[in-house]
């Protein structure tokens, strides 16, 4: 089970205070004052919502720090979730000049797709975000994927392998009945309401099979 500093929300606060306004919102110090959860975010259409999860890890004391894929930039408000988790939204490796940012206590992939789901099981790191996952279970950093694929892209053998692999390293595919089932083809949209980014975050702290 995965413990959480219930004190972060305070430190937190005080973290935004070190932001001037306008500023571009670079950490300055690179410790973290609690536990933190990396969420990755795909570009598919729950990502508009991703500022849901921050806000429901937030309020069981974690540290949020946004990963996005670079596909996944043109489906979120960026400063909106800089402004929400006081940390700014990494998409891409940092310049040698930039501090580091704390590393992932746990990691949750919401929305994953299709295309991040297979590169992650065949352990290709062309992006930051995949890079960051590609180390992840070998760091023994527990990561929690909630797909949001269609059930066309869901029947083929190529995905459905990549999540039996990703299991087998240790992965939480929520994928299936009573996780997440996907949605008939051209019918995402009747899903982003649905999407059940909370169980995505429930499954953090259930204890390990």
């Amino acid at each position: 089970m995965i413990s959480t500093n219930c004190s972060n929300k305070s430190q937190l606060t005080a973290v935004r205070g070190l932001l001037s306004p306008g500023h571009d919102i670079l950490e300055t110090v690179t410790e973290s004052p609690g536990r933190v959860l990396y969420v990755i975010v795909c570009a598919a259409g729950p990502a508009v919502e991703a500022g849901r999860l921050v806000a429901m890890a937030q309020d069981e004391g974690w540290i949020v720090q946004i990963v996005a894929t670079p596909s996944a930039l043109d489906f979120i408000d960026v400063p909106a979730l800089e402004r929400q988790t006081g940390r700014p939204v990494r998409s891409r490796y940092r310049k040698p000049s930039e501090p580091k940012p704390p590393r992932a206590d746990a990691i949750i992939v919401a929305p994953a797709t299709y295309n991040t789901i297979n590169k992650f099981a065949q352990g290709i790191a062309d992006t930051y975000a995949l890079g960051v996952l590609a180390e992840a279970p070998g760091l023994g950093i527990p990561v929690v994927v909630l797909p949001f694929v269609n059930s066309a892209l869901a029947s083929r053998t190529a995905f459905r392998r990549s999540v039996a692999e990703l299991r087998a390293d240790g992965v939480r595919v929520l994928f299936g009945p009573g996780q997440y089932e996907p949605h008939p083809p051209s019918a995402a949209a009747d899903r982003f309401d649905a999407y059940p980014w909370k169980r995505a975050l429930t499954e953090l702290t259930r204890p390990g099979d």
